[in-house]
């Protein structure tokens, strides 16, 4: 064997240990910049060379940048588009006297130099390129091999630290997921026992600057009545009403601060606002967050958005329990009250329907809420006779109840007077007229059964008139006599009163306008006096009672569930 077979083969054991020796120590790198810096220094360093670079291929926009470059000259650009063909990126190296498109800048910058493919069996990463050999010498096949291989397994241990940091770049994003997600489970128990908005809103302060390292923000809950502050951090106290407003229905679902809002908000740009935040409920917006720049500088992710969203959804649902806490509360004091104040008004009511001497007697009053405005008396006088009375205030509920109970004490207070039913009515009305608002008033009736006369004595305050039906006649007489109804104005001319000469068998049927004015549900149909009047006569023979319920019947079949007004009869029989 020669002396030159011999080196020939000393140099290619000693590069195969080379690369060997690169190949362990390349892989068990786990940082590109180490791979890159190894192989330039093992590739200058082994052909003999003053120039070199690692140009890493942009996918985007198809040209390379210069990741790392050694050498006395180095190089003067940060990216290059070197214009190769397909065939070029296939082939291991590359001569660059070589390649065809003569404007390509490496021949400028590395005119007798070499390209070297980086790549994997999957894709293309980019090139090792050198400069010509310090001896002019062309490169020997045995220095191209060389360097081939050590690119091979450069590029697999750079592709093995990309996957590396790719994996833990997602571990740790898992990491944080999960921190989160205890966070907000954590949040989740702590809210759940909260029914103060106050510590709500604390807590959510709290987590906000612990978890995002947020300084300043703000939170506006949207009430059914308007937006209000509920929570915040160094921002300003003196944002008005109706900026809270204008902030909450302007934000969009993630709403980056700018010059133009800053320009209507100025409030904004004092707090360092950065970023609004809209936060939905069933697809229903009802909260806004605005959030400032993080103490570290670092910018928001969509993970710290979707982290907020979840924490400032935990927030605003307890938040919205607490408000609808409060409604049932104040539902159930009000269903209390309520209830209190019905059987206050039952109590006002007769006790019970009295026996008097000639007549069959019935009376009720239904409500349309639990207290209502509709109101029948039956009291005995000094004398021994009854004073019978059916009156409707206006409106419903509490307002017309507490009227109504006005009008019973009036009347029970000149009950023992011996004064006559015209001059009663008369004080009754200026007493109303002038302790009660101008759009309050009564409509009333009243008569004295005087029962060894078997005469009844009637006023009518302007109420639906009571039908009269005599035994034996088809025709009804209407009890409409008297003056005003009550509250409308002061008395300027008396109440007439009527006196009617009951005999066995006659029937009179008092009512308020629930009766006659039922709907029947959307139709603007109403029950009206001719089915009323038609009821009484198909019922005449029966009792006073029967009759009440025959009229209730029809009035429900009519009507349905529907009730929109409070109803009241009072139906007395001569016998």
């Amino acid at each position: 064997m020669n002396y030159s077979s011999q080196s020939s083969k000393q140099r290619s054991r000693l590069d195969l240990k080379t690369v060997l020796e690169t190949s362990r120590v390349l892989i068990e790198a786990q940082d590109e910049q180490f791979v890159f810096e190894n192989l330039l220094r093992i590739a200058m360093g082994k052909l003999l060379v003053t120039r070199a670079a690692i140009l890493l291929h942009d996918s985007k926009t198809d040209q390379y940048n210069v990741s790392l470059a050694k050498g006395s000259a180095g190089l003067d650009v940060d990216r290059l588009n070197l214009n190769l063909s397909q065939k070029d990126l296939s082939a291991s190296h590359l001569l660059i006297s070589e390649l065809i498109d003569n404007s390509n800048p490496l021949k400028t910058l590395y005119p007798d130099g070499a390209l070297f493919n980086l790549r994997t069996s999957e894709q293309h990463l980019g090139f090792l390129v050198i400069q010509q050999k310090l001896t002019k010498t062309p490169f020997t096949p045995g220095e191209l091999e060389f360097l081939e291989s050590l690119c091979i397994i450069s590029s697999s241990a750079v592709a093995n630290s990309r996957m590396f940091n790719q994996l833990s770049q997602t571990n740790r994003k898992l990491d944080q997921r999960i921190h989160e997600l205890n966070t907000l489970f954590d949040l989740s128990k702590e809210f759940n026992l909260l029914a103060d908005r106050d510590k709500i809103s604390r807590i959510f302060k709290f987590a906000l600057m612990g978890q995002l390292f947020i300084r300043s923000f703000f939170l506006i809950y949207k009430t059914d009545r308007s937006a209000e502050l509920l929570a915040s951090s160094n921002f300003s106290d003196s944002i008005t009403g109706s900026q809270l407003n204008s902030l909450f229905e302007e934000t969009a679902d993630i709403t980056e601060v700018d010059d133009e809002i800053t320009e209507k908000h100025p409030v904004l740009k004092n707090s360092d606002i950065c970023s609004l935040v809209s936060i939905s409920v069933q697809s229903k917006k009802v909260a806004v967050i605005g959030v400032g720049n993080r103490a570290n500088r670092k910018p928001f992710t969509e993970t710290d958005y979707n982290f907020l969203k979840s924490l400032s959804n935990l927030a605003v649902n307890s938040i919205q329990r607490t408000y609808l806490l409060e409604e049932r509360i104040e539902k159930e004091r009000m269903e209390e009250e309520l209830s209190l104040a019905k059987s206050i008004q039952d109590k006002l009511l007769p006790d019970r329907i009295p026996e008097i001497e000639g007549i069959d007697l019935s009376a009720i009053t239904v409500s349309s809420y639990q207290v209502g405005g509709d109101y029948y008396d039956i009291a005995e006088t000094p004398d021994g006779n009854h004073i019978f009375a059916i009156a409707d205030v206006t409106g419903k509920g509490f307002p017309a109840s507490l009227l109504m109970a006005n009008l019973q004490s009036m009347l029970h207070i000149l009950l023992p007077f011996d004064i006559t039913l015209s001059v009663a009515t008369e004080r009754i009305n200026n007493l109303i007229y002038q302790n009660t608002p101008s759009d309050k008033f009564i409509t009333f009736f009243w008569g004295k059964y005087h029962h060894r006369e078997r005469m009844f004595r009637y006023v009518n305050a302007g109420h639906n008139p009571p039908l009269l039906l005599r035994d034996g006649e088809e025709q009804f007489r209407e009890l409409s006599e008297g003056g005003l109804l009550l509250g409308a104005m002061e008395s300027m001319m008396p109440y007439e009163s009527t006196d009617v000469q009951l005999n066995s068998g006659d029937l009179v049927v008092c009512y308020t306008d629930g009766v006659n004015e039922a709907q029947a549900g959307s139709v603007e149909e109403e029950f009206g006096e001719e089915r009323l009047k038609n009821v009484i006569r198909k019922n005449r023979d029966q009792s006073s009672g029967q009759i009440r319920d025959a009229i209730i019947e029809a009035v429900n079949e009519f009507a349905g569930s529907t009730q929109f007004d409070d109803l009241t009869l009072l139906i007395f029989k001569a016998y």
